[in-house]
């Protein structure tokens, strides 16, 4: 599959597929250093790599550029010591309690986690729902600066961002560290 661009990959979209879930299932859990717990890889995750939405599914070109960085998005969890985005809110959902769904006001927390890994932008984000355990939900490669925090996490950056091409280690660099200007 290397060498292949993303049209040229889309006639095997369903193998791709599967050999990203097999891939996903062997995560299981990872510790983050940043958060100083455990993160865990659950069906959520995965589904949202998929889905959009309620029963909306991504274009699968993206399906596949996000199945190409599970790998990435583990490393970046693995090794990162700093978060660069942190969200709490209180969100109104149906909890299953002995049983039965009921809805509750919950505290719902997302850190995201920039990096640049071999000249490649990468955004993880993990969740945690109330007081539950703290679960992988996206990777977003290169994404679009859409909102004011994400500028001004890009300009208040230090250094120069991208790997040199002298360097082709993987080496994880958050955009947040660097040379002070």
């Amino acid at each position: 599959m290397k060498g292949k661009n993303i049209e040229e990959r889309l006639q095997d979209y369903n193998k791709i597929r599967q050999e990203a879930q097999k891939l996903y299932a062997t995560f299981s859990k990872v510790f983050c250093p940043a958060l100083g717990q455990h993160i865990h890889f659950t069906s959520n995750g995965f589904k949202h790599l998929i889905y959009q939405g309620s029963k909306k599914e991504r274009h699968k070109k993206t399906q596949i550029l996000r199945f190409d960085m599970l790998e990435k998005a583990k490393f970046i969890l693995e090794t990162s010591t700093t978060f660069q985005e942190f969200e709490e809110n209180m969100e109104y959902r149906r909890v299953n309690r002995y049983g039965k769904y009921i809805p509750m006001n919950l505290v719902v927390r997302s850190w995201g986690f920039v990096a640049i890994v071999k000249k490649f932008r990468v955004k993880v984000v993990v969740t945690q729902v109330g007081n539950s355990k703290i679960e992988f939900y996206s990777v977003i490669p290169a994404w679009f600066i859409k909102q004011y925090r994400d500028i001004k996490i890009i300009e208040n950056s230090t250094g120069k961002g991208l790997l040199s091409d002298e360097d082709e280690s993987e080496t994880l660099k958050n955009t947040t560290r660097g040379d002070a200007f």
